[in-house]
């Protein structure tokens, strides 16, 4: 969860892009499959984090035109820890989006002894491809950092057509405070700036429609906010 650095718009050059995805994948497969690996050592923050999570998909529950309960996403899921820690509470299939094996098949390992009714699906964000109109939320957290910009509008926009007409995306994500992008060269990922997010969300043709941000962490790490986004 700790970014440094900045990011050039090299990362859009295609060889440029080609490392930083293949660099990233190299990074993960050395993370053991737990839920500190999950969180870069900060496993402590998890309970803080599934219930600031719960309370603002209840928000979402209050909006005149909510979502339905029937299906959601976990995208980037690694080893199921927001699917058993919260959306499986709260959705009766929940299918997961993991482009590690090794962290897939973790959770599938996981959730076997559980009531866990959905579809593994072994790819990464910027490969996947939803199946049409069929969820209620796609939940995607700490994970937007590895995807280059326009593989993130690409994504934003197939995630469109993967939702039922009253579904959500839900965002949860780390924020710079700087205005700029960070880069983490560690993991190659990426950090971005509030603004930004808020740009690539709306050249996908996505709206905000309820925004929060995650309380009681460590002042230390990133603000991390959640977008509730829908198609305009």
């Amino acid at each position: 969860m700790d970014n440094n650095g900045q990011l050039s718009q090299d990362v859009k050059v295609d060889s440029k892009e080609s490392a930083f995805y293949v660099d990233a994948a190299k990074y993960w497969e050395q993370v053991p499959p737990t839920v500190d690996g999950m969180l870069g050592g900060l496993s402590s923050i998890s309970d803080i984090d599934l219930k600031g999570s719960q309370r603002f998909l209840n928000s979402l529950y209050q909006l005149v035109e909510c979502p339905g309960k029937e299906r959601a996403l976990d995208g980037g899921a690694g080893i199921g820890r927001v699917t058993q820690g919260f959306l499986m509470k709260n959705f009766p299939v929940v299918d997961l989006v993991e482009q590690d094996k090794q962290f897939l098949d973790e959770a599938e390992k996981a959730l076997e002894p559980t009531n866990h009714k959905g579809q593994f699906f072994n790819i990464g964000l910027q490969k996947f491809t939803p199946e049409a109109c069929v969820y209620d939320i796609m939940w995607v957290q700490w994970v937007l950092g590895h995807l280059t910009d326009d593989d993130l509008i690409s994504f934003f926009i197939r995630c469109k057509s993967g939702l039922k007409p009253k579904g959500l995306l839900v965002l949860k994500e780390n924020l710079t405070s700087s205005g700029e992008v960070e880069m983490d060269s560690t993991d190659s990922s990426v950090t971005r700036p509030r603004a930004l997010i808020i740009e690539l969300i709306k050249k996908a043709g996505l709206r905000v429609i309820k925004e929060q941000k995650q309380q009681r962490f460590p002042h230390e790490l990133y603000e991390v906010r959640m977008f509730a986004i829908q198609p305009v």
